[in-house]
């Protein structure tokens, strides 16, 4: 059975930003028979499965847990440009547990990852999705790598520009994104590789 583990703070302290004041054992995390059962639940409860695996949005029960957190060959575009779900599966096996933890505490990269609740997630847990992850072991392809805002992905993406924004009570509030323009057509020769730790959200 999978509990929440109570986390107490020191006296007189609060809730808000107690996170970055508390050991690493202190935080609030997932308990379970063992790592790898509290990380699958993790990845099963925050919906990791929902970009970082083909076909899970359409139909969760039909997709194999051994296919599952292979990537997305499917773009996200917005006004950052278009990104994709990173194969999770590779990933694992290419980072050590350590440079895991460090990248999900502090990386902010391109929409729609949730960075900034995956930043806030207890070490305890992040350790345990990455022994889930890494024992499922190697499969799938790497993501593609991002295109720029303005240029036009040569895959499929999902559109995440907001539309008729005039049509919100009061108008469009302060910063929304403005409708794109013409793409850019796609290059006809590849664009150099960003670093293997930037290229792609994760």
């Amino acid at each position: 059975m999978l509990l929440l583990a109570a986390c107490e703070l020191e006296s007189g302290g609060d809730a808000d930003g107690a996170d970055s004041t508390m050991a690493a054992g202190d935080q609030p995390h997932v308990m379970a028979a063992n790592d790898t059962v509290a990380g699958r639940y993790l990845v099963v409860i925050g919906g990791c499965n929902d970009c970082h695996t083909p076909g899970f949005m359409q139909d969760p029960n039909s997709v194999p847990e051994a296919q599952w957190l292979t990537g997305l060959p499917i773009g996200f575009r917005g006004p950052w440009g278009t990104s994709y779900p990173r194969n999770l599966r590779l990933t694992a096996q290419q980072w050590d547990e350590e440079t895991w933890v460090q990248t999900l505490r502090t990386r902010h990269t391109l929409p729609p990852m949730p960075w900034h609740s995956v930043n806030n997630m207890s070490e305890h847990d992040t350790r345990a999705i990455y022994r889930y992850i890494r024992s499922l072991g190697p499969a799938g392809q790497a993501a593609p790598l991002p295109a720029p805002p303005g240029q036009e992905p040569t895959t499929p993406y999902f559109d995440f520009v907001p539309q008729h924004m005039e049509r919100m009570p009061g108008g469009p509030p302060p910063g929304s994104p403005a409708a794109p323009g013409p793409a850019t057509p796609a290059p006809t020769t590849p664009s150099p590789t960003p670093p293997a730790d930037t290229a792609r959200t994760l």
